[in-house]
């Protein structure tokens, strides 16, 4: 026996976790597990609704470890497929919900969606009411005067605004990846750089510019400035990278995994006229950083 909460989850925000912690609330007090239902891979990437533009706020790994970190007691991922998309609300409910995991009782978020259908939550509620589930709604949690989403988060990180994101997060928003060879400019200019492959290419990018982050490497907690962007003053019309210098480090870590999390924004990404430029603006990205850092520190 299971209360349920279902859906994409994509970021595990502040929304969510309300959700999840009545979920878990809920079935302390029932003596049943606390179950998560979400899905891989996204819908739209499966029914190509927009899918070209389509960016994640996690990974699934993200996704799972978020999720299971708010205490429950499963995380399942459904495949989600053509088929799998047919299903009507109801069916879901009744079929995978209650016939696969033996929900009694159903957390619904206030913009909770579900079904070919696409029913409301107030539709939801009477659905799985008639089916003998009790539903529970937490209701939303706002910032500012709006509720806070997963498409509000990914607006401000288009934005560059970190901070509201990391608040509407609960905590800085990240990108992990491998670190790759460059081209090995910056330590010609005193700022080596570890430039990251991403290992889920659909995760959102920040808007491009400079940024202070976070830096996890290998059990160590760094700081560093991180620049998103096409390099101008170097190449033309380059793909984007993501390179980041970290303080008071030089060591090689060419394979090894490193995640970053954007902690404050510095400037826009520009094109200057000569590296000796670039140098003098390098260095004042740093002080500003590490002006920033001291702030936030406290």
């Amino acid at each position: 026996m299971a209360v349920v909460a279902t859906g994409f989850f994509d970021g595990v925000h502040l929304g969510h976790r309300r959700v999840l912690s009545a979920l878990t609330a809920a079935a302390r007090e029932r003596g049943e597990r606390a179950l998560v239902l979400t899905f891989w891979p996204h819908p739209r990437t499966v029914l190509q609704d927009g899918a070209r533009e389509l960016r994640l706020l996690t990974s699934l790994d993200e996704k799972k470890a978020l999720l299971e970190a708010c205490g429950v007691d499963g995380v399942e991922v459904i495949p989600f497929s053509r088929e799998f998309s047919a299903l009507s609300a109801e069916a879901y409910l009744r079929e995978v919900l209650i016939g696969r995991y033996g929900a009694t009782a159903l957390l619904l978020g206030y913009d909770n969606r579900l079904g070919s259908d696409r029913r409301s939550p107030d539709e939801i509620a009477a659905i799985a009411e008639s089916l003998g589930l009790e539903v529970i709604r937490p209701g939303a949690v706002s910032a500012g005067s709006r509720p806070i989403s997963s498409t509000r988060i990914r607006a401000a990180l288009a934005e560059g605004d970190a901070e509201a994101a990391a608040a509407m997060l609960g905590r800085p928003y990240s990108l992990t990846g491998v670190v790759v060879a460059g081209n090995r400019l910056g330590r010609t200019l005193g700022f080596p750089t570890a430039n990251m492959q991403l290992y889920e290419p659909l995760k959102l990018l920040p808007k491009a510019g400079v940024y202070l982050v976070g830096a996890s490497l290998q059990g160590r907690a760094l700081h560093g400035m991180c620049n998103i962007g096409r390099r101008p003053t170097v190449s033309a019309g380059e793909n984007l990278s993501i390179e980041t210098h970290l303080f008071d480090f030089d060591e090689e870590i060419y394979g090894l995994p490193l995640q970053i999390s954007f902690l404050g924004r510095i400037r826009d990404e520009r094109r200057f006229d000569s590296l000796d430029a670039l140098r003098g603006q390098l260095c004042e990205d740093r002080e500003r950083c590490l002006s920033l850092l001291a702030e936030k520190r406290g």
